[in-house]
């Protein structure tokens, strides 16, 4: 076996190791914002982050389906033109509406794509923060099979 693969294996499996006892994620946890995430509303979300409003945008664009079969896994995306920061995905009618929220590092393409929840049919909103101001976009998604207990 050559010397460099067995580092590189070694290495892999430190990290490996690492990330399922959560020693790699306490610094990311220590970031993670539970007021926003128990917020039940749009405007408890926006005041969590920091924020007090949201502009209406055509910049920022949402990309989820009409219809979504099953609640529990519906795609969403967001991209925008903007010199986003934060992107955040808020479903107004899950008991907890902050469906995720990501941080964007300087130079980080303003693009991003998940699967959330939904435990009924209900607006899907992108916010995106750029310029230290919110912007939003939103979708109605009908959800047939519930995701949230349903």
């Amino acid at each position: 076996m050559n010397p460099k693969r067995r580092e590189a294996l070694r290495l892999m499996a430190v990290i490996g190791l690492m990330a399922s006892t959560g020693l790699i994620s306490q610094a990311q946890a220590a970031e993670w914002n539970k007021a926003a995430f128990d917020g039940k509303n749009l405007d408890d979300v926006l005041k969590a982050m920091g924020g007090s409003s949201a502009e209406k945008s055509g910049d920022v664009s949402l990309n989820a389906p009409d219809i979504a079969e099953n609640g529990a896994v519906v795609p969403v995306g967001v991209t925008t033109t903007l010199k986003a920061t934060e992107i955040a995905i808020v479903v107004e009618k899950n008991p907890n509406a902050l469906a995720a929220h990501f941080s964007l590092p300087a130079g980080a393409e303003p693009f991003v794509t998940t699967r959330v929840k939904m435990g009924q049919t209900s607006n899907v909103l992108a916010l995106v923060k750029a310029d230290g101001k919110w912007f939003v976009a939103s979708k109605e998604v009908k959800v047939t099979l519930g995701g949230c207990g349903g």
